[in-house]
């Protein structure tokens, strides 16, 4: 067998495992002095060639019972230390708001300004931000000329990705782009909604608007004022783009009606106005990694409790060492209690009463100390992955480093350590941590580290005045050369590529197309 392929063991409390080694010691050494001490009482009544004739010197099951409870009292001991293995998925609970996503699918956004497309650049944000958001209830919006409501408000990560596959402009139907209904129903459709938590909308689109901007900012104004917090993000390029339509097995560009070639560009000034507005954020199209500005946008904002599917933790195992330790308790007992009213136990039955109290109490003593202890040492900690989700990223790092001391060392572990340092901008430590994750992995693992490590390294070779941005532009460039000949039609790893090969520092305010994270 594989010793790699072992499920990782872990202790809530693992200086009790002491606990196993010393009360096996104690109880026999307990059973050990009752019987010499048995013995020096007799004694002193006969001879021991004179006692073997007339009482029975050794307990006939004294052997086996010193094993029953020796093995009890390691049993007990592992429980106090409070183990953990395997794997399971169950419900968690976190906090989340109400967010609506209204997404434009609108012919511009195939441009291809944005690898591949502004349209699938938005999907994948779309997805970042879901994955940091799991607790959150999502409805996504589609609009053009119109808007669809593609979801209601909902968890269910299967239907959200569902729609989000098959999101492209034969959805909306009606050209144009109408970003103030987009605005109006994402409204509509969050104050419809049940619940205590507070309400975002987040809208994504190029900025390409055909109506008067009065209007997209009278519907903005209006979101504010019902307490919906509005949050623009744009996407593609001041440079534009020319439109690909796709007829049949031929690409060609789309023309207007004097059979001119349509430029696409992307428009900030209505994005900024509708969040100025509402009292929202504008996230701009230069700004990177635009799912965490989204998710640091809303960190403020009044979350519920919920219950939320897909979560892994090393899952709680002290009963597997409690029960088998009752049941030999149990066993002992009756084993007692049969020899009791046997024949042959009642010509020792004073020497029969006197060998239960002499280590049963005790025993039974050690268990009902180690069961409540256990149960409290077992309390499930606050998830890391939750916290992390919920944008509270000291404290999933603190969480994470606390699994580690706890003797969760595996690869895993160490890896969701390392992106949560990455969003803390502990740089240079998630870089190293994740290196060497990469270097102990492999399959998927190693592929994320190998993402990751680069990520890091890029971004500290932006950082301005960063006297080792050399070094650390060359760091991100080995990663992602790596990273690219295992999966060379990586979207997110070819731009991150890019912006290590140009070596360029990020213009003030956060903008120059930063690197994407996995």
């Amino acid at each position: 067998m594989n010793l790699g392929t072992l499920p990782p063991l872990v202790f809530d409390v693992p200086w009790l495992l002491l606990a196993a080694l010393l009360l096996p010691l104690v109880v026999w050494w307990m059973r050990s002095v009752r019987t010499r001490q048995r013995r020096v009482r007799l004694a002193r009544y006969a001879e021991s060639s004179a006692l073997r004739r007339l009482v029975m010197i050794t307990d006939p099951d004294e052997g086996g019972r010193t094993v029953r409870l020796v093995l009890l009292a390691f049993l007990a001991g592992l429980a106090l230390s409070g183990p953990r293995w395997g794997l399971a998925h169950g419900p968690v609970s976190a906090r989340g708001i109400d967010m609506a996503i209204a997404i434009d699918a609108s012919l511009s956004m195939m441009a291809p300004d944005e690898r591949p497309s502004r349209l699938e650049r938005v999907k994948q944000e779309v997805r970042r931000l879901r994955a940091m958001s799991q607790a959150d209830r999502v409805a996504l919006i589609a609009f053009a000329g119109r808007s669809y409501i593609l979801t209601p408000l909902t968890s269910d990560d299967g239907a959200i990705e569902l729609f989000l596959d098959n999101l492209d402009p034969s959805v909306v139907g009606q050209a144009g782009s109408s970003i103030a209904r987009a605005i109006r129903q994402g409204t509509e459709l969050l104050l419809a909604s049940d619940g205590s938590a507070d309400r975002a909308l987040v809208l994504m689109t190029d900025g390409e608007a055909f109506e008067p901007a009065e209007d997209v900012k009278a519907a903005a104004t209006e979101a504010g004022v019902k307490g919906v917090s509005l949050v623009t993000v744009g996407f593609g390029t001041a440079q534009g783009s020319t439109i690909p339509i796709q007829d049949g097995s031929v690409t060609r560009e789309k023309r207007d009606d004097e059979g001119k070639v349509v430029i696409t560009r992307y428009s900030p000034e209505l994005l900024e106005d509708a969040a100025k507005a509402a009292g929202g954020t504008f996230i701009p199209a230069e700004a990177s990694d635009k799912a965490t500005r989204v998710r640091g946008a809303l960190r403020s904002l009044r979350t519920a409790k919920r219950k939320v599917d897909s979560r892994e933790d090393h899952v709680p195992r002290y009963l597997w060492l409690l029960l088998p330790a009752l049941a030999l308790l149990a066993y002992d007992t009756w084993l007692l209690t049969r020899r009791r009213v046997s024949r042959d136990a009642m010509k020792d039955r004073d020497d029969a009463r006197s060998s239960v109290p002499s280590t049963m109490p005790q025993v039974v003593q050690l268990l009902l100390i180690a069961l409540p202890v256990a149960l409290m040492s077992c309390k499930q900690a606050p998830d890391p992955a939750a916290l992390f989700a919920e944008g509270n990223v000291a404290a999933a790092i603190a969480g994470y480093r606390a699994q580690m001391a706890s003797g969760d060392t595996t690869v895993r572990t160490r890896y969701n350590l390392g992106t949560a340092l990455i969003g803390a901008d502990s740089l240079k430590a998630a870089a190293e941590l994740l290196e060497m994750v990469r270097r102990d992995s492999d399959g998927e693992t190693r592929m994320r580290a190998r993402f990751n490590a680069g990520y890091a390294s890029l971004v500290m070779g932006r950082a301005p005045q960063n006297p080792e941005a050399e070094a650390s532009f060359a760091a991100a460039r080995a990663a992602y050369r790596a990273f690219l000949t295992d999966r060379p039609v990586d979207a997110d790893a070819k731009w991150n590529y890019e912006l290590a090969l140009r070596k360029t520092p990020p213009p003030q305010g956060g903008g120059g197309g930063g690197g994407r994270r996995w």
